[in-house]
């Protein structure tokens, strides 16, 4: 098993709830492609580096896990179509 950490960066221009609800599809996603959440992290509002679709903050969240090298694709292209995150990017993690 690869360790992978995601960062992903949801819409500042959501509800609590849908944020939420975001997260936590994609905490689903990571666990029905085999993976294993170390870490679900913490979400905090922070600016961004510059706008994205005329928005000006975002939610970061951080997400460690562990899986068969399968899994991050399979994930990728489920977010890719996620209507409230604004950005994402998985990573090997290197300890």
């Amino acid at each position: 098993m690869n360790k992978y950490e995601l960062a992903l960066v949801v819409s500042a221009n959501v509800e609590d709830e849908v944020r939420n609800a975001t997260i936590e599809q994609v905490k689903e996603l990571i666990t029905r492609f085999g993976g294993t959440i170390t870490d679900p992290g913490t979400c905090e509002k922070k600016k961004l580096a510059y706008d994205i679709q005329k928005m000006s903050e975002g939610f970061y969240n951080f997400i460690k896990f562990e899986a068969e090298a399968t899994c991050p694709a399979e994930v990728e292209s489920r977010i890719r179509i996620m209507e409230n995150v604004i950005r994402f990017l998985i990573v090997k993690d290197g300890e």
